[in-house]
């Protein structure tokens, strides 16, 4: 990892492949496998909350957690600091999608920076990339 570039915790949900954490670590960031440290079939608010509470973005391809991540039913924006990468990919081409948009994922982090709630929302999917800020 050179200078400049941000470190960043993730945390991948449990369906989410190990080797897309792979290819987070190889970039230099920290990496919570889920399917590891919490029980399994955990409640996504549980999930979700734990990222949170260890400041790390949450990688997920559950479809789930993006309306957790937007806020829809939960009250008092529960999660508006949750950060999301939702992989709406095939599994298959995680890790490769994830690699290959890896300076735009750093970027956004960046820019993020400047706002009072930070967090980022991106959404990969096979043949595209979403960036909500």
């Amino acid at each position: 990892m050179t200078s400049g570039r941000p470190k960043l915790k993730w945390a991948l949900d449990e369906s989410v492949p190990d080797s897309v954490g792979s290819v987070l670590e190889h970039a230099g960031h920290e990496v919570l496998y889920l399917n590891k440290t919490i029980p399994r079939a955990s409640d996504d608010l549980f999930v979700s909350e734990y990222a949170l509470l260890n400041g790390a973005i949450l990688v997920a391809i559950d479809g789930d957690m993006k309306q957790i991540a937007k806020g829809y039913g939960i009250g008092g924006g529960r999660f508006k600091r949750l950060s999301l990468l939702k992989l709406s990919c095939r599994e298959t081409n995680a890790a490769a999608r994830v690699q290959a948009a890896m300076s735009l994922i750093e970027h956004e982090w960046l820019v993020s920076a400047d706002g009072d709630d930070r967090r980022i929302f991106i959404e990969i999917g096979d043949s595209m990339i979403r960036c909500n800020r």
